[in-house]
C-alpha cells in the first residue's frame, strides 16, 4: 500500500466551511489511509481513489491469471466451488426485472440500477455462487458516458421535447454484468445432398403475332407457335456424408435475466483478450448484479451458437453451389468455462408511465437505449410533408 501524499498546506477555514464539508460514508471495505473514506475504482486512472482527497492507491496486479474450469471436474464437486464474493455478503432481488444486486457491505440500495423500480424486498444473505474468474474493469468514465448521452439525445428525430428533464442525465450507475465463457473442442458426424448447377438447352414455345392480306386486302392480324432455345440452370443433387472438427474459444453468454437480450449484444465486441483476473478492489463504488442464468442454461444457448456455426463448417465441407443437411450429430470434448463480470454504465428512466433503458459499454463507449416518440412532432412533420406535396403540386397546375 502506498504511503498517502502530503497534502499540501490550506488556510484556516472558519466554522461553517468546516460543517460544509462532505463527510466519508460508513462503509468501508478499502479505506482511504489519508481521511478514512472508502476508496472506489476510478477508471481514468485504473486505481483505487479516494472521492474526498484524492488520494490514489495503486491495485497490484494478481499472482495468477485467468484460468478456465474444467466441466467435468467441476460437476464432481460443485458444491465445493460455490462461496460468496468478499465484501458482497448480501444481495436483494428486483421484483420488477428480476436482478439480483449484491450488495457492496454496510451500503444500503432503494432503487434497483438496472430497471429504475423501488426495491421492496429487504436485503438478504447472499447465496452461494461460482465466484468471477475474469473482470473486464470500468474504462470509459461516468462523465463520458454522460456526454455520450447527451448526443445521442440530441441526435434523435422526433424526440419528446422535455425528454433531458425525464432522462437519468448525470446520474448513470455503474454496473458490472455477470458472463459465462464457454470453450469446447467438437467433432461433428452430417449427412446430407450436395447440389451442383449445371446449364442444358431448353425448347420452349412463344406466341408470335403477323399480319396476313385478306381477299378485301386489308392487313389481319394472325397468331402462331414458335420455337425457341433458351439455357438453363439445373441442379444435380448427390448424397453425402462427412466429418468436421472445430475448437470454440469464449462464446459469450450473458449470464443476466434482466438485462434486454437485444441491447446486450449490441453493446458487443467486448475485449475478452485484455480480462484482468477477478480482485474484489475492481468493484469498489460500483455496482454487481449475481447471474441468474445458470451454467447449464447458458451452456445450452452457447450449444446453440455453436451449433449454427458448425452447420456452416459442415456445409463448407461439403462444397458444391447448394448443400442440404439431413443430420448433425455433434459431440462435445474438452468443455471449459469461467464467470467473467463486464462493465456497463446504464440509465433507466421512466417516461409517461413506461420504463426506457440506456446501456453504455464502459470499455469502447459505445451507446444503445430506447426512446420514446413524440407522435406530436411525427403527426406535424406528416402535415408537412403533405403540406409540401400540395403546394408542389399546385404550382406545376399552374405552369401548365
Amino acid at each position: 500500500m502506498h504511503s498517502p501524499p502530503t497534502p499540501p498546506a490550506l488556510p484556516p477555514a472558519t466554522a461553517p466551511q468546516l460543517a460544509a464539508r462532505p463527510q466519508p460514508p460508513a462503509g468501508r471495505k478499502f479505506p482511504c489511509p489519508g481521511c478514512g473514506a472508502q476508496l472506489d475504482f476510478d477508471p481514468s486512472s485504473g486505481a483505487l481513489k479516494c472521492p474526498y482527497c484524492a488520494y490514489l492507491e495503486k491495485i497490484d496486479p494478481a499472482s495468477s491469471a485467468v484460468t478456465e474450469r474444467d466441466w467435468n471436474d467441476y460437476w464432481q464437486n460443485a458444491e465445493g466451488h460455490a462461496t460468496q464474493i468478499e465484501g458482497r455478503s448480501s444481495e436483494v432481488r428486483c421484483g420488477q426485472c428480476g436482478a439480483v444486486s449484491l450488495l457492496q457491505d454496510q451500503v444500503v440500495m432503494d432503487a434497483c440500477p438496472y430497471c429504475g423500480a423501488d426495491l421492496e424486498n429487504k436485503p438478504e444473505q447472499a447465496q452461494a455462487m461460482i465466484l468471477p474468474e475474469g473482470i473486464l474493469p470500468f474504462k470509459i468514465s461516468h462523465d463520458v458516458a454522460t456526454a455520450t448521452f447527451n448526443t445521442w439525445v440530441g441526435k434523435l428525430w422526433f424526440a419528446p421535447g422535455d425528454l433531458k428533464s425525464f432522462a437519468a442525465i448525470g446520474r448513470f450507475s455503474g454496473a458490472y454484468i455477470p458472463f459465462w465463457t464457454y470453450d469446447s473442442m467438437t467433432f461433428t458426424h452430417y449427412t446430407g445432398e450436395r447440389g451442383d448447377n449445371y446449364q442444358e438447352t431448353e425448347t420452349y414455345y412463344d406466341t408470335e403475332t403477323y399480319y396476313e392480306t385478306d381477299a378485301n386486302g386489308q392487313q389481319v392480324p394472325r397468331t402462331r407457335q414458335v420455337a425457341k432455345t433458351r439455357i438453363v440452370t439445373k441442379i444435380r443433387w448427390w448424397p453425402v456424408s462427412g466429418n468436421v472438427s472445430h475448437f470454440f474459444d469464449d462464446v459469450l453468454i450473458c449470464a443476466s435475466k434482466s438485462m434486454p437480450p437485444k441491447l446486450i449484444d449490441q453493446l458487443e465486441p467486448w475485449d475478452l483478450k485484455n480480462l484482468e483476473p477477478f480482485q474484489p478492489a475492481f468493484l469498489s463504488g460500483f455496482q454487481a448484479e449475481r447471474y441468474t442464468l445458470g451454467l447449464k442454461e447458458g451452456f445450452d444457448k452457447a450449444r446453440g451458437i455453436m451449433d449454427g456455426a458448425i452447420r456452416g463448417l459442415c456445409c463448407r465441407d461439403i462444397g458444391g453451389d447448394h448443400q442440404r443437411l439431413a443430420s448433425v450429430n455433434t459431440q462435445h470434448t474438452a468443455i471449459t468455462f469461467k464467470h467473467v463480470l463486464q462493465p456497463v454504465w446504464m440509465a433507466a428512466y421512466r417516461y409517461r408511465g413506461k420504463t426506457y433503458r440506456i446501456l453504455v459499454n464502459a470499455r469502447t463507449g459505445e451507446l444503445v437505449g430506447t426512446r420514446p416518440w413524440s407522435f406530436g412532432k411525427v403527426f406535424a412533420f406528416v402535415l408537412g410533408v403533405i403540406a409540401t406535396i400540395a403546394l408542389i403540386i399546385a404550382a406545376a397546375k399552374g405552369f401548365q
